[in-house]
């Protein structure tokens, strides 16, 4: 991987920012996507073994992180033979900016009997689209993605595409495919909440739930809810892979304003 990553890390172990994680609300601050997926990546790195699925992420994004340096404090909530709850704390410059609880579940059986599921995903595979361009996304090229049906804040139509990281979020530290999806779990804020004139509205939060990691590095996004009333929205996507569904993102957020 060529592109600079989001983070690199110093000799004291904590977190430098790059620019290349710099988001869309202000010059010098750090892309929401990577306050979730570096929460994600520290629990899934200290906390997790093969006997659990970390099935629910929940991060609370409080405050637009600069390019201070970060650490990522852990703690364990509850460690129970089925279900283990981890907090993490987001602090950049010596101030906190996000927290996030995840809760790893062990893993079992099915119990026996049929569950209804939603009808199987229709969508294309992202190596059967055509990329748009050069196949690079938004945001300076922070992803690259595969457009399945309707275009970023385009109205009358189902909202779907294919999302693949391209930079590493640590430098030298390959993606995990738990870390991957948690780092583009952020999307579904922007690609349920956005209208024809753009994105209006910063999320506050993020929850994504996983029944199994991704097989393959396309994510896919299906958005399914989008509601807002006196400037508060909630949006909410289903997340797949090349396999099948995965699970789903959910985002409250506010009306934003974007600094010049």
């Amino acid at each position: 991987m060529t592109n600079e990553p989001f983070f690199r890390k110093d000799a004291q172990g904590r977190f430098l920012p790059t620019r290349a994680g710099v988001g869309p609300w202000s010059r010098d601050s750090l892309h929401g996507r990577l306050i979730i997926g570096l929460l994600g990546a520290e629990i899934e790195r200290q906390f997790r073994t093969p006997d659990y699925m970390p099935a629910r992420l929940t991060v609370d994004m409080y405050r637009l992180p600069d390019l201070s340096p970060v650490e990522v404090v852990t703690r364990v909530v509850k460690d129970g033979y089925r279900i283990k709850v981890v907090d993490a704390e987001f602090i950049s410059g010596g101030q906190s900016a996000g927290r996030a609880t995840c809760q790893l579940l062990r893993r079992t059986e099915n119990p026996p009997g049929d569950v209804w599921t939603p009808e199987p995903w229709d969508a294309p595979k992202p190596a059967d689209i055509v990329p748009p361009d050069d196949g690079r996304g938004a945001m300076g090229g922070m992803w690259t993605v595969r457009p399945i049906s309707g275009g970023f804040g385009q109205p009358g139509m189902p909202r779907r595409l294919w999302m693949a990281e391209v930079r590493e979020l640590v430098e030298g530290e390959a993606f995990t495919p738990y870390a991957r999806v948690a780092t583009a779990a952020d999307f579904a804020s922007p690609f349920a909440n956005a209208g024809d004139q753009g994105l209006g509205y910063i999320n506050s939060d993020l929850t994504l739930y996983l029944h199994r990691d991704p097989v393959s590095e396309w994510v896919g996004f299906d958005v399914i809810n989008h509601g807002a009333s006196d400037g508060i929205a909630v949006g909410e996507c289903l997340v797949y892979d090349e396999r099948g569904p995965i699970g789903s993102a959910s985002c409250t957020a506010l009306a934003q304003k974007r600094k010049a």
